[in-house]
């Protein structure tokens, strides 16, 4: 079990600062290394995923997951992809508020990042069925799945990297 403490450090259930573990040369699991089969496996799931969809599109949803999930290494990650693929900066900063500023998404990509929310945050109360109306409207069925499949695989992702100690800003991509 992982709390906060009132000095804004992360410990675990030990009382170990978990980022000073880290850093002191204590790193969690290498999972690429320890499970290999199934991390190649997700890489995989995830290429699939992609494929046919919009990139700007992919980069929005595995932005709004992460941010949901408080993955900051995959934010961190997806936010420098979707600028080094041409996103603009006002649109990277407003995924988090997209509903209050729906006039910087397109409808198709305000139906994604809506069904990026619902499976997302899925023990809420499931995938509305106004939710998922709407991404099927905007996406013909391959693509709807696609983008479901694309929502499971930044949710891995993110669990993986939160589980495994990830810092932000050392993209370890191989």
């Amino acid at each position: 079990m992982t709390t906060k403490t009132t000095t804004d450090t992360t410990t675990n259930s030990t009382g170990t600062d978990v980022a000073a573990a880290a850093v002191a040369g204590r790193p969690r699991l290498d999972f690429g290394k320890a499970a290999g089969k199934a991390f190649r496996a997700l890489i995989g799931f995830d290429a699939a995923a992609r494929e046919g969809l919009d990139p700007a599109l992919v980069e929005l949803i595995q932005i709004r997951a992460s941010h949901l999930n408080h993955c900051a290494y995959c934010l961190h990650m997806h936010t420098s992809d979707a600028r080094k693929a041409g996103e603009s900066e006002e649109r990277l900063h407003m995924v988090a508020v997209w509903r209050e500023a729906r006039h910087f998404f397109t409808e198709k990509e305000q139906a994604a990042l809506a069904l990026t929310e619902a499976v997302t945050l899925v023990a809420d109360g499931g995938v509305p069925d106004d939710v998922y109306a709407e991404a099927a409207a905007r996406f013909d069925e391959q693509e709807l799945a696609q983008v479901l499949a694309l929502i499971c695989t930044i949710n891995t992702w993110n669990r993986v990297a939160l589980a495994t100690g990830k810092v932000a800003g050392t993209d370890e991509r191989r």
